[in-house]
This record gives C-alpha cells, sequence and structure tokens, in this order.
C-alpha cells in the first residue's frame, strides 16, 4: 500500500445539529447543556468497517443500531492499530502496515464508521496507541525502529514487556512517527461525507494512548499540545488507568489535557479470582475505594473523569468456563450494578464522574480476553 497523504483542506464544516462536545468546569457539555457519556468500549469497529472479506460493515451497522437502542451515547474505538500482519497477539489486517504507510482500506474503513456514528449522533473517544500488544502499539514502534523482536507477554516475564515498550517514550524516531499518525487522522478529509476530522464533531476526545505505563510526564504534556496545536475544537484525554498506570494528578493536571480517566480491573490486579467467587465482595469494595479515590482526585483539579474501562470474567463452574458465552454473567451483573451506581450518583449531583464506558462490546461477536466480553 501507499503511504496515505493527509489533506489540509476544510471542505465541508461540521453541521450545526451536532456541535462539539466541550468542558465547563467539572462538567462535559453539549451545546451549553450537559452531557455524560454512556458508552462501550467496541475495540474492533474500525476492523468491522472494512469493505471487503476481512471487514463486517452489515454486522456493524446492526452494532451500531442495537447500542443506540441500548441508550448509548459514547464508543471508544481504536484509532491506531500497527502491524505488520505476520505479527501475533494483535488485530488484523493493521493500519500502519509500517511507519508513514497505511492499509488504505483501514483508513476507508475509519471514514466509513465516523461518517455511520455521525448520523446516530454516537460520540467516539478516538485512541491514538496503545501501551498493549494487542494492537501493536508502542512496542511496535520500538520494533520498527531497533529492528529487535517484541517480547510478548504470552512469551516472556511481564517486566520485560513493559520496559520494552516503555522505550517508545525516549525513542526520537517513534514518536517522530507517533506524530505523524496523530497528523494524518487530524487533517484527514473523510472520503464518505467530506468533513475533515478536525472539524466533525462526531469525535468526542482524542486519546494519547490506551492505558500508558512507565511514562515520562513530559510525553503526556507535550503530545497533548501537539494535539491541541493542529485541532483547538476537540477534547484530549489520556488514556490513563488512574495510579495504578501512573501519577494520576500530575498526569492529568496539564492545561492541554480536558478530561481524566480511570480504568477498574478487579481480577486483572490480582483483587478477584474467577475461581472463587468469594473473593468478589472484597473486589466490589476495593473497586468502589479506587474509583472514589479518581473522582475526588479530579474534584480537586476542577476537571471531569471518565470511567472509560471496566470488566470482570464471566461465572465460572465445572461446568462452563468464564471464557464461555453461554457462561452466567451473575457476578458481572453486580459488578457492572456497582459501578453503573457511582457514576449516576456522581452524575445526577454535579459531580466530576461523568460517565463511564464499560469493556467490552462484542455483540454478536465472540467475546475477547479474560476479562473482556459482551
Amino acid at each position: 500500500m501507499q503511504p496515505a497523504v493527509a489533506s489540509c483542506a476544510r471542505p465541508a464544516e461540521a453541521p450545526e445539529s451536532n456541535p462539539f462536545v466541550t468542558v465547563r468546569g467539572r462538567q462535559l457539555e453539549v451545546d451549553g447543556r450537559p452531557f455524560f457519556t454512556t458508552g462501550v468500549n467496541f475495540w474492533a469497529a474500525m476492523n468491522l468497517a472494512v469493505d471487503g472479506p476481512e471487514g463486517d460493515r452489515q454486522r456493524l451497522l446492526l452494532e451500531l443500531d442495537h447500542l443506540v437502542e441500548l441508550g448509548v451515547t459514547n464508543l471508544r474505538v481504536m484509532a491506531s492499530s500497527e502491524g505488520p500482519d505476520s505479527e501475533p497477539y494483535r488485530i488484523k489486517p493493521a493500519l500502519l502496515r509500517e511507519p508513514g504507510v497505511y492499509d488504505e482500506r483501514l483508513l476507508d474503513a475509519l471514514d466509513y464508521l465516523l461518517a455511520e456514528c455521525g448520523k446516530r449522533d454516537l460520540r467516539l473517544v478516538m485512541v491514538l496507541t496503545n501501551f498493549w500488544e494487542w494492537s501493536g502499539g508502542m512496542a511496535q514502534y520500538v520494533a520498527w525502529h531497533e529492528g529487535t523482536e517484541i517480547p510478548y507477554p504470552a512469551e516472556h516475564v511481564w517486566t520485560e514487556f513493559t520496559a520494552y515498550a516503555a522505550r517508545f517514550y525516549d525513542c526520537e524516531r517513534c514518536q517522530t512517527w507517533y506524530r505523524d499518525h496523530i497528523r494524518t487522522l487530524i487533517t484527514r478529509v473523510n472520503g464518505v461525507n467530506g468533513v475533515t476530522y478536525r472539524d466533525d464533531p462526531t469525535i468526542l476526545a482524542w486519546e494519547l494512548a490506551n492505558e500508558p505505563r512507565l511514562y515520562p510526564q513530559s510525553w503526556i504534556d507535550e503530545t497533548a499540545a501537539f494535539i491541541k496545536s493542529l485541532d483547538g475544537d476537540h477534547l484530549v484525554t489520556t488514556g490513563s488507568e488512574g495510579e495504578v498506570g501512573g501519577p494520576f494528578l500530575a498526569t492529568h493536571d496539564g492545561e492541554h489535557i480536558d478530561y481524566a480517566t480511570v480504568h477498574i480491573w478487579p481480577q486483572n490486579w490480582g483483587w478477584f479470582d474467577p475461581f472463587d467467587a468469594t473473593t468478589y465482595e472484597n473486589a466490589e469494595k476495593k473497586a468502589t475505594e479506587y474509583l472514589r479515590k479518581h473522582v475526588d482526585l479530579a474534584g480537586s483539579l476542577h476537571k471531569p473523569v471518565v470511567l472509560e474501562e471496566f470488566g470482570i470474567a464471566r461465572d465460572w463452574s465445572e461446568a462452563s468456563s468464564h471464557f464461555s458465552p453461554d457462561a452466567p454473567t451473575t457476578i458481572r451483573d453486580r459488578f457492572f450494578a456497582a459501578m453503573f451506581a457511582e457514576v449516576e450518583q456522581s452524575a445526577s449531583g454535579g459531580g466530576p464522574l461523568v460517565g463511564d464506558s464499560l469493556w467490552s462490546w462484542a455483540g454478536r461477536g465472540p467475546t475477547r480476553g479474560s476479562s473482556g466480553g459482551r
């Protein structure tokens, strides 16, 4: 595939009926009215939007319509994935085949996704890279630069992978490639509706990365400032897990970070054992405490915060693995209800916790990951 050429033309204005999401104090707003994110992570959306056998546009439209029927207002989607497709443990096909070289089918797919979400008044958080391996992400940038092999977590010690991925931040060439990708998207003209991405209010926010870890504070602040230099209308956020991933206050205190994020993974963080249901009560208590702590911290920054990832496994039994879509969701239902209650209490009382986005939406497809799924 040939490198994508981004256009700086601005041929179409954003529709007046769909103004940008903005921030006022500790609240999100649209057209002067409070806006609350009722959302899902739909990590496969861009790939489903591919026009051809590797995608499934008919299914995508059914999923979007169903989400609207459920009252969903916000999708968190990958606006990045790094190849090559010969590498394991990741989304395929990748958007970036190599630095600066795009699979045009995926760019067209992103256009299509934005256009269809715009028709349905669904707002998108656009994730610009990933600390983890499942979309290539930062580790792939490092591999491109160094010509080294990625020490995938499935094959190596976990900390060996995280240290490798974190070399991304101090790699000047990696940062140039990453910023080139950001520029390509922000200045891209949508081939479906003619709207330049930076003019499209369907985009709720640009997100620096999915769950960045081990980053220098300068990377957060300088990347956010770079995005704002290209696009002063859209919000910018971090993709942070909260204090599990890094210092929450410093991460979100910068003038170019519009709202904070927090993720909660009781199983992944060792609070919950999916093979022992008796561990759930304490896990929920810890999750609630973690969330409330970060809501208070966001309040001290006078910024909104979104619980943008949270999940837990399906029920396990000797007859049914928690990976099975037929397994019950008793514990998951309790966990979701507890987190939804926290969001509702804060949002209804004017607090800084203004929305959520559960992990993840699979819809008519298979579940993904030990804690994800439908």
